[in-house]
């Protein structure tokens, strides 16, 4: 059967030819305004540049650790369920089988560390999430639906089976704050590297847009969700921001994602109830950004940048925290090599097929890592946002903000 995927898109585009030219404006002066102008402009050049050198910056220094990249996965039976909100997630039908587009690359991130002499792995991958577009119309400038994130998982090898997580709890919380630590001083030191290098490299590009860069000390300031929210409220990001010089900082402790680890979630007695969860039993950490305007020093509010954490790696606790977030309706049914009600599990029964392998002795094997992402665009514009960039848009050739555009043309 010919696909008529083009002729639906014709079809789009000659109704919106026709609703500007209704208007008094023409086809011509819409892509003029928001792509060929921009494309032409100093400020996309500059961001474009800054973006080579960041985005360098952060592979060199991976490597450099020891890491090893990783290819990028696009589509798969599944991908990441997110705790925001997105309209859908995108899906393809091909040989049989349906997949569904990438929202991050988490449990491929995963996998890839099985083998026990690697690392480490990092991929500048793709996402493709469906924001929701404002609710008011508002411009709100930071969301994109297409974007690329700097992904980075990093193996722990502590070896910690379900008999010590249950009876030794005091040993396993001085383990994970530990690994905790390396993976915020990990981001901290992979931050401090990149921003040396735009700052040694791209000062006539700041400069352009307006804006100085200060190159973060370690340790990045701290603060824990629960008490950051009792003390602010909703926005508690901007207004921890605005109480410090300091460009960057931390939230730690924020309960969302199935896979970022909450410790002790299971314990000999049973599950742990939602409402005893505190930010320090959350293993996880958020990376806020603040750009500086060059002539005057006042800082822009602060925004989220990068999401990470230690991650849940006994095949127990992730099947209780998929079934308690509604993520699956049931737990597999593992037997004799097969999973007997892999039909509930939409396209998780693989990925926990493998959580579930133990090797000769019944050990575990899935790997047990820290990691995070880092959204490239999403720093960029933290970074920058000043006099020539006001949204997202500014800092991206084809960026498609659900607040931009009634349709995207690239």
């Amino acid at each position: 059967m010919k696909d008529d995927s083009m002729s639906i898109i014709g079809q789009s585009l000659f109704g919106f030819q026709a609703a500007l030219t209704e208007a008094g404006s023409c086809f011509e002066e819409y892509l003029d305004k928001y792509y060929y102008n921009k494309w032409k402009s100093d400020t996309l050049y500059s961001a474009m540049a800054l973006r080579t050198t960041f985005v360098n910056a952060m592979h060199q220094f991976l490597a450099d650790e020891g890491l090893f990249n990783l290819e990028r996965v696009q589509i798969s039976p599944v991908t990441d369920p997110l705790a925001h909100d997105v309209e859908h997630t995108p899906k393809i039908d091909y040989k049989g089988q349906r997949y569904v587009m990438t929202h991050s690359m988490i449990y491929s991130k995963f996998l890839a560390c099985h083998h026990p002499k690697v690392k480490g792995v990092f991929v500048d991958s793709p996402n493709i999430r469906l924001e929701i577009e404002s609710p008011d119309r508002m411009q709100r400038g930071k969301y994109l639906i297409d974007f690329s994130q700097m992904d980075l998982e990093v193996r722990r090898n502590r070896g910690i089976d379900l008999e010590t997580y249950l009876k030794k709890p005091e040993m396993v919380k001085r383990i994970l704050s530990e690994d905790h630590e390396k993976g915020m001083d990990l981001f901290e030191r992979m931050i401090v590297h990149a921003m040396t290098r735009l700052v040694e490299k791209n000062e006539d590009d700041l400069k352009r847009l307006g804006v100085a860069i200060e190159v973060p000390r370690q340790p990045f300031p701290r603060f824990r969700c629960d008490e950051s929210k009792e003390r602010f409220g909703r926005n508690y990001e901007e207004r921890l921001g605005q109480e410090i010089r300091e460009p960057f900082f931390w939230i730690t402790g924020i309960l969302r994602e199935n896979y970022d680890l909450v410790y002790p979630y299971l314990r000999p007695q049973g599950k742990i109830s939602m409402s005893e969860i505190t930010s320090d039993m959350v293993y996880n950490y958020d990376i806020c950004a603040k750009s500086i305007i060059r002539d005057t020093g006042e800082q822009t509010p602060a925004l989220e940048v990068l999401s990470g954490a230690v991650r849940e790696w006994l095949y127990e606790p992730i099947v209780e925290r998929l079934v308690d977030n509604g993520i699956i309706p049931a737990r597999p049914v593992i037997f004799d090599g097969n999973i007997r009600n892999i039909d509930e599990l939409g396209g998780y029964g693989p990925f926990l097929m493998i959580a579930a392998k133990k090797d000769s002795k019944g050990r575990p094997t899935f790997p047990e890592t820290y990691g995070g992402g880092i959204g490239v665009e999403r720093a960029l514009y933290a970074i920058c946002r000043g006099p020539e960039v006001s949204k997202v848009d500014d800092i991206t050739c084809f960026g498609k903000n659900p607040d931009s555009h009634q349709i995207y043309m690239f």
